[in-house]
């Protein structure tokens, strides 16, 4: 089938396997560029290892470090005229190219909040590796969980807490400014957005792995979060998602003091601003994140997942020392949070208009590594040919 991009709101509803593996490829292709990683996990476990930042740390892992992966998802393959999703594609080109390299990779792909799923990860693990993984990571996105043990349904949300904001947006598509009210968060969109974003399913797999005695001694576990500029606090570190990362940190002290005895830490990485399904999603930030590629990429300073995962394991996690704040945090939006960097950027906000959008940021960039994320507008890629849709995965 000949597939084309087709936009419904923040997300597209089609993928292309030729352009999403020509991105993984590219990825891999910049690992293989460094030299190899002395020390690295042997074994990991990812947890919502299809895109953005679960993805790059696997191609970071596998190809950096020569490190088995499990990774588990939630994605869709393809069925009759509909295309699976990018996270399908992206996962089926992981697993080709680590399986060629004779790396190990397998998937599991279901609802990682269940408790079928953790079993079914725990089995495999038992089953090919004996136990013994020495790195997890958790890196879910989703806007909704199910609880596994009371069958409880819950819907996150994108409010602030406490009053109601007005800020600048974006369409990202047409590129007009305009200005978006979001009314505030009652308690139940709090609590609700803490029991899908917060700590508690990161908690149960850990819970799970260690009752299982699958941690391997000096075992680190990494979640992935955001704080994002004084900017964007309205609607994120001071909202809902604030609520539910806060929770998040609370659980990885409680994790790392869990797995002290046997010599292990749990982490959260503070990562930098980029284009994602997730964050497209959130009122206010593709207009920042469009104006801080324009500023850190005249800076010289722009970084995209696969860099960020990079500097993660090379540079903030080099042998035996772990680079963080707070104890907890390891910080990898440092180069973000310069102050040269958000002072330019929020002069920019002040004058920012749908006049001047194109001039003032990257806005053409955010778009096409929008358009990248579902395998479109890659370079090299024929789309006006038919492909073909219905691709396996490797480790099934």
């Amino acid at each position: 089938m000949i597939i084309t991009p087709k936009v419904r709101g923040f997300i597209c509803t089609t993928a292309h396997p030729e352009g999403c593996k020509a991105n993984v490829l590219a990825q891999i292709c910049q690992i293989k560029s460094h030299s190899p990683l002395v020390t690295g996990p042997k074994k990991a476990l990812i947890i919502g290892a299809s895109t953005g930042y679960g993805l790059a740390t696997r191609i970071a892992a596998a190809f950096g470090a020569k490190t088995a992966t499990i990774g588990v998802f939630f994605e869709r393959p393809a069925a009759g005229k509909r295309t699976a999703t990018a996270g399908w594609y992206n996962s089926v080109a992981f697993e080709e190219a680590a399986h060629a390299d004779g790396l190990y990779a397998k998937s599991i792909n279901g609802d990682a909040f269940s408790h079928e799923i953790k079993q079914a990860t725990v089995d495999l693990i038992k089953k090919d590796w004996g136990g013994e993984v020495d790195l997890v990571i958790y890196s879910l996105a989703s806007p909704r969980r199910v609880h596994p043990t009371t069958g409880d349904i819950y819907q996150s949300t994108l409010k602030p807490i406490g009053d109601c904001v007005t800020a600048k947006t974006v369409d990202v598509l047409s590129g007009e400014v305009s200005e978006v009210s979001i009314e505030p968060a009652n308690e139940d969109d709090i609590n609700n957005t803490i029991a899908v974003m917060g700590g508690e399913d990161w908690q149960m797999w850990i819970d799970t792995l260690q009752k299982n005695d699958l941690l391997a001694e000096g075992v680190n576990t990494i979640a992935y979060s955001y704080i994002g500029p004084q900017l964007t606090h309205a609607i994120y570190l001071n909202g809902t998602i604030g609520a539910a990362k806060k929770d998040l940190q609370n659980t990885a002290k409680k994790l790392d003091e869990q797995l002290n005895p046997i010599g292990g830490h749990a982490y959260i990485a503070v990562n930098k601003a980029i284009v994602t399904q997730a964050s497209a999603a959130i009122p206010i930030v593709p207009l920042y994140a469009s104006i801080l590629y324009k500023v850190m990429k005249t800076h010289g300073k722009h970084e995209g997942a696969i860099e960020q995962m990079w500097r993660l394991f090379s540079k903030k996690m080099e042998g035996d020392t772990v680079v963080t704040e707070e104890g907890c945090l390891i910080r990898l939006d440092d180069l973000e949070m310069l102050p040269e960097v958000q002072a330019e950027v929020r002069a920019i906000w002040d004058e920012i208009n749908t006049d001047n959008v194109y001039k003032l940021s990257d806005l053409n960039g955010y778009r096409h590594e929008f358009f990248k994320l579902f395998g479109f507008e890659v370079e090299g890629v024929e789309y006006e040919k038919e492909v073909e849709a219905d691709l396996g995965m490797p480790s099934a």
